[in-house]
C-alpha cells in the first residue's frame, strides 16, 4: 500500500474542509485543459460492478444555457411558492444557483440501462448505479477544488424538463446540474449557514444495532 504522510492526510482533511458549493463565479473562462483534467477524476471513482455508469454533457450552446437557466428559475419561483412568511423571506434572499456567471455547466446523468457491468451489485438495488455516479462527481469536486476552481451543484431544477430540453436518451436519470469556474471568493461557512437557514449538525447520527 501507498504510505500517504502526515502532511498529506492534514492536506487532504483541509482540502474537504475547504470544498464548499460555490454560486458566485467570476466569468473568466477556465483553461481548457483543466477542464478536461477535473471531468478525467470520473474515471477515477469506484462504481457498482464496475458499470461506470455516468454520463455527462457539456452546456456550450446558448440556447441550451438559456433553456436551463428558465427551467431553474421557473423551478425556484415554483419552490418558493411552499414557503411563507419569515421562511419565504429567507428564501428569496438565497442564491441557488451560479448558472448566469459560470464559465462551465456540466448536466451529469446516470445510465440506468447500461450493461457494463452485468448488472452486478445492480440487480437488488439498481440506484446503486445512481450512487456511483455522486461518488465521481465527488472525485472531480474535490479536484477542482485543489486547483482553486469552485463547482456548485443546482438541485432546484425539473430534471424530466431538463432531459427533454437536452434530448437524452431514454434511460439516462439526471444526477446532477453543475456549474464549474473561479470562485468569488471562498469561505469553510456555507451561505446556508450564514444566513441562518440551517445550522451544521454537531455530531454524527451513528446507532449501534
Amino acid at each position: 500500500m501507498h504510505d500517504f504522510s502526515e502532511d498529506f492526510r492534514a492536506g487532504l482533511t483541509d482540502l474537504m474542509r475547504w470544498r464548499r458549493d460555490v454560486r458566485q463565479f467570476r466569468t473568466d473562462p477556465v483553461d481548457e485543459a483543466l477542464v478536461q483534467e477535473c471531468l478525467s477524476t470520473l474515471s477515477l471513482a469506484p462504481s457498482v460492478g464496475l458499470s461506470e455508469p455516468w454520463r455527462v454533457i457539456r452546456i456550450t450552446s446558448d440556447a441550451a444555457r438559456a433553456s436551463a437557466l428558465e427551467n431553474f428559475r421557473t423551478a425556484n419561483a415554483k419552490a418558493l411558492e411552499g414557503y411563507d412568511g419569515d421562511r419565504a423571506r429567507l428564501y428569496a434572499s438565497l442564491k441557488l444557483s451560479g448558472m448566469i456567471d459560470a464559465p462551465e455547466q456540466f448536466a451529469v446523468f446516470c445510465d440506468d440501462t447500461t450493461a457494463k457491468g452485468a448488472g452486478l451489485g445492480a440487480a437488488s438495488m439498481p440506484e446503486t448505479r445512481r450512487y456511483s455516479v455522486v461518488g465521481a462527481i465527488s472525485l472531480m469536486w474535490l479536484h477542482a477544488r485543489a486547483h482553486g476552481i469552485g463547482m456548485g451543484w443546482v438541485s432546484v431544477l425539473d430534471p424530466a424538463q431538463l432531459c427533454r430540453d437536452l434530448d437524452t436518451p431514454e434511460g439516462w436519470t439526471l444526477v446532477a446540474y453543475l456549474c464549474l469556474g473561479w470562485p468569488c471568493d471562498v469561505s469553510l461557512t456555507p451561505e446556508l449557514e450564514t444566513k441562518g437557514w440551517e445550522a451544521r449538525a454537531a455530531a454524527l447520527h451513528i446507532e449501534e444495532r
